[in-house]
């Protein structure tokens, strides 16, 4: 079903635990590092990916100092090389949303795993705690492209021990109705779906920062 969630967007190309106790202290230092689905495109800030899932967390009691760190059109090569300055040196955790604009593309999946591979590298050795989200590679590419593209994300996640949410849409591709008119970006309406699935896997990749500083 998730290859045929990319094939609506075969051609297309973006645009230039339990409930975790309340933390105490100051709050989570947290970036999103990300293109155009997580960073917002044709949305008000505040209904971004990033604000959404603040909000979201705050209401679960946990305190988060969010950084929106999404670029619109951007690939996991993007990403890699404009780490530093998008990921502050005081930042705790990081959700890495990167692969998408690579898989509609084309882009070979040994570089697409190469600089999603440096950037886990480079976070985790600054004892940055990360967070994957996979993507899902469109079906027009080949059955060989697919199985290289899909294995990158849970091949790191084990490599690397980090948590992965499997599908960053899930949920939301491929309904009209959770997505602008360009049938790629979500809604206001889609990213509370994103919000809402996501929202148990980062409380409980937070968990041991919040526990930490509890």
């Amino acid at each position: 079903m998730q290859m045929l969630v990319w094939g609506l967007l075969v051609m297309a190309a973006e645009p230039a635990l339990a409930q975790s106790a309340p933390a105490s202290g100051a709050p989570i230092k947290m970036v999103v590092l990300g293109d155009s689905l997580s960073a917002g495109y044709g949305l008000a800030g505040s209904d971004a990916f990033p604000a959404k899932l603040q909000k979201a967390l705050k209401a679960r009691g946990i305190a988060v100092d969010m950084t929106n760190a999404g670029v619109s059109g951007d690939t996991a090569s993007g990403g890699r090389d404009r780490l530093d300055w998008s990921v502050p040196q005081d930042t705790q955790a990081v959700i890495v949303e990167l692969g998408a604009n690579d898989a509609l593309r084309g882009t070979d999946p040994a570089v697409t795993r190469a600089a999603l591979t440096e950037i886990v590298k480079q976070l985790k050795a600054r004892g940055v705690a990360v967070m994957l989200c996979g993507m899902v590679a469109p079906p027009n590419y080949g059955a060989d492209f697919a199985t290289r593209f899909n294995s990158i994300y849970p091949d790191l996640a084990k490599a690397y021990d980090v948590p992965l949410y499997p599908f960053f849409l899930d949920g939301v591709a491929a309904d009209d109705k959770l997505n602008q008119a360009d049938g790629i970006h979500p809604t206001s309406e889609g990213v509370d779906i994103i919000v809402k699935n996501i929202l148990p896997s980062v409380e409980a990749f937070l968990g041991p920062i919040v526990r930490r500083a509890s």
